[in-house]
């Protein structure tokens, strides 16, 4: 590149040529010739993007990791299309009477090769791309339909639906929510939450208090999830107008043998308290964790303590089963004995 661009004399005038490079470097780029040439013909146009007197050099391990991560795009792509994707529900219990008040709605994938799929295996790769937007309409139309076959057998629940930033960030996001809604036909929309990650919403603060206003117009409520472990300042809780505050799951889990989790616990119910919202403690796993909770003065608590994510199919008859249980009961009769073993 040096030697490319040294000055060049003729007739007295100086010329100088720029260069950009690109190269990939075998045997760790470990292809066949043609694809080589292909890989370094990709990397010196990287190159000229970085602008004159650049080189770049091809990077397998990413390159690798973009065809997987278009793999997976293109295969829930074809998920959503085929109806493979479905959504589980997790009640969430009121603690102070153990009454079911509503449920979260968790995204699944049904493989046909692979089973059941997690989505920590495949929503991190496609959390950029359209297509979560497209799942996470399709997720509300699942959830407002759900509404309403429980409603009509006097099941008034609520459900919780997690919407991704890209697709909250979306300026069509009101407006499509709306037609949902009205698709729907009667369906009670303060049934319907919204639920955003709060790093949504220090992205751009002004933009999302407006947008949760349009929605609440609308008559939805709005939920901010995995309190606890951003930036979580008191001004931030001021602009946002959500209802309810979800504590991560990570606070609750080891509260009972972490010191500093058992504060950050307490101080977040207070803190929810002190700005009139609901708060909803994820991760309880033991009726310790339950009592505990609900003496800090925890609205709504959520975990396998009470029930695991399950498919619509199995709600009714996990809520008969629950009601007649000793857990159940447990729960119920033993508050103020748990309370003052805590105290």
């Amino acid at each position: 590149m040096a030697a490319i661009h040294a000055p060049c004399i003729i007739q007295g005038i100086e010329f100088r040529v720029s260069a950009c490079i690109g190269l990939t470097v075998y045997p760790k780029d470990n292809r066949s010739v043609d694809t080589l040439l292909r890989h370094a013909d990709q990397a010196m146009y990287v190159a000229k993007q970085k602008g004159p007197m650049s080189y770049h050099i091809f990077d397998v391990i990413h390159d690798s990791k973009v065809k997987s991560g278009f793999k997976i795009i293109n295969r829930v792509k074809e998920a959503l299309r085929l109806g493979e994707l479905s959504l589980f529900y997790q009640p969430k219990i009121c603690l102070n009477d153990c009454s079911v008040v509503g449920f979260e709605a968790l995204l699944r994938w049904h493989d046909p090769e692979r089973g059941l799929v997690s989505p920590l295996d495949f929503l991190p790769q496609i959390e950029n791309d359209k297509i979560i937007c497209d799942i996470g309409e399709w997720a509300i139309e699942q959830a407002v339909a759900q509404i309403s076959e429980w409603c009509a057998t006097g099941r008034n629940w609520s459900i919780s639906v997690n919407i991704a930033a890209r697709h909250f960030q979306e300026k069509s996001f009101i407006e499509r929510l709306a037609l949902v809604l009205k698709n729907a036909g009667h369906v009670n929309p303060g049934l319907l939450d919204i639920e955003i990650v709060e790093s949504v919403a220090l992205d751009n603060i002004e933009y999302v208090n407006k947008c949760i206003v349009g929605c609440q117009g609308l008559g939805v409520t709005f939920s901010i999830d995995d309190f606890g472990t951003g930036y979580s300042s008191l001004n931030y809780l001021k602009q946002l107008p959500t209802q309810t505050l979800k504590i991560d799951q990570s606070f609750v889990r080891d509260m009972l043998v972490d010191a500093e989790d058992f504060s950050i616990t307490s101080a977040i119910v207070g803190l929810a308290k002190a700005f009139n919202k609901v708060v909803v403690a994820e991760g309880v796993e033991t009726q310790e964790h339950f009592f505990a909770l609900r003496k800090m003065g925890c609205d709504l608590a959520q975990g396998y303590l009470m029930a695991k994510p399950m498919p619509a199919a199995d709600v009714v008859r996990w809520e008969a089963e629950y009601v007649q249980s000793a857990q159940y009961r447990a729960l119920r009769q033993a508050h103020g004995v748990a309370e003052m073993a805590l105290a």
